[in-house]
């Protein structure tokens, strides 16, 4: 029993090479030439597969579920940088608006601006 019963699945090529080469050493000896080997059927009890299959439901949960909280933390990121950015620009107009009430006329032919373009859409 080199292998387990989860490499015998996960790895039945590397394995089956293995197989291969040890009998084809073995054949040798018996003045024969072994050219292919394939392993093409593993049998195993319903229970065990049922316990392979719920471990890959288990790491892909698990591999959904880290994705879920690094989405989280991006998104935690992305509000905080937004929330700091806001409150950057509440400053800086409240700087603005203490000079003069310049930036409030910009603002107002701004808005007039979008708005003629708008309506000449």
């Amino acid at each position: 029993a080199q292998y387990n019963v989860e490499e015998l699945i996960t790895k039945r090529e590397e394995i089956s090479q293995e197989i291969k080469k040890r009998l084809v050493v073995k054949a040798e000896q018996f003045h024969l030439v072994l050219l292919d080997l394939s392993i093409t059927h593993l049998g195993f009890g319903k229970e065990f597969m049922k316990a392979v299959e719920s471990k890959q439901v288990a790491q892909q949960e698990a591999e959904r579920q880290k994705f879920v909280v690094l989405k989280a933390e991006q998104e935690k990121k992305a509000a905080i940088i937004k929330a700091e950015g806001e409150g950057e620009a509440a400053r800086l107009i409240s700087q603005a608006l203490k000079v003069g009430p310049g930036l409030i006329q910009l603002r107002k032919l701004q808005a007039a601006k979008d708005i003629a373009n708008t309506l000449s859409k």
